[in-house]
């Protein structure tokens, strides 16, 4: 097979790509030409500051660059560049998959998904293509492509998929490593977050937009207990979506699956699949215990959601 012309991480600044972001400034993966972050412009300010200490103590000792890119006019109807500001924009088409009654008129459905797409994707794929030397509209030669590493682990292998398009070739490379806490190939989620701790990193926190419907009730309840302005950002869109009318949209909008309005939505409620997560497997405790005391016969160290949404 052709060698790639680029590696590039495509650097969602959450638990797992900033796993892979450390395994490579660490020498345990092969290193990248580039790491990329995609801002949509409603990112939470700690993730910010995150990216700031990855670049400076991470990624630029291991002569990698990290590059922010965001949407930009022009390259869609009415795009900002700020998700907030064009998910409110009365002329322009909602851009979160905001929740809305469904038809029944029982329960609640999402609206169409357009974010990740115009905030995300698209703006890393625009900056590999110039990366590549070959800027829309020029054709990317046949042959010629970047490799582009994402963190999925191996909870959420469902969400490895192939590359769309030609000159994009991705790679997983958590699902590649060994060493798992449970004794399987491919690092969990709960893996990085042990390296993580170990290596002085964990208070990283899940990248996801300050007013994303994708957020359960755990999100929900850490933004109103520990990041007060964050929470009250959002309850403030959440208002304003049912204060104008909004193109794409049918039915009252809302942040919530529950259909009530943000301050009033059922999060202190614990779901089952929350009760699930927190509860803790044999491997699970020992890899835990052996990271509070240390290897038993060795002095080493003992060395990345998207998810559903929670039900209401």
């Amino acid at each position: 097979m052709t060698a790639p012309a680029l590696r590039i991480l495509s650097l969602g600044a959450g638990v797992q790509s900033t796993a892979v972001l450390l395994l490579a400034a660490e020498g345990r993966i092969p290193t990248y030409d580039y790491a990329i972050f995609a801002d949509t412009g409603w990112e939470p300010p700690e993730i910010g500051a995150h990216l700031d200490r990855l670049e400076h103590e991470v990624a630029e000792p291991a002569g990698i660059p990290l590059l922010r890119v965001r949407a930009e006019a022009g390259d869609s109807h009415r795009v900002s560049g700020n998700l907030r500001t064009d998910s409110l924009d009365p002329a322009g088409w909602m851009r979160i998959p905001v929740f809305v009654p469904d038809r029944t008129g029982t329960g609640a459905a999402m609206a169409r998904r357009q974010c990740t797409e115009e905030y995300k994707v698209r703006p890393i794929k625009t900056a590999i293509r110039d990366l590549l030397g070959y800027p829309h509209p020029r054709p990317v030669p046949r042959g010629v492509f970047a490799e582009q590493a994402i963190g999925i682990s191996r909870d959420e292998i469902g969400r490895a998929k192939d590359a769309p398009v030609k000159y994009l070739r991705n790679v997983f490379p958590l699902l590649d490593l060994t060493g798992a806490a449970d004794g399987g190939t491919g690092w969990t989620r709960n893996d990085c977050i042990r390296y993580l701790t170990a290596q002085g990193w964990g208070a990283t926190r899940k990248s996801a937009c300050i007013g994303c419907p994708f957020h359960g009730n755990a999100a929900w309840r850490d933004m109103r207990d520990n990041h007060p302005d964050e929470w009250a950002d959002a309850i403030a869109f959440d208002r304003e979506l049912r204060a104008m009318k909004l193109r794409g949209i049918k039915g009252t909008p809302y942040l919530h699956r529950s259909l009530l309005p943000l301050e009033q939505a059922p999060i202190d409620r614990v779901t089952r699949g929350e009760w699930r997560n927190r509860q803790v497997d044999i491997f699970d405790a020992v890899a835990d215990q052996l990271e509070e005391d240390g290897e038993p016969d060795g002095c080493s160290p003992w060395t990345c959601r998207s998810g559903t949404p929670e039900a209401a």
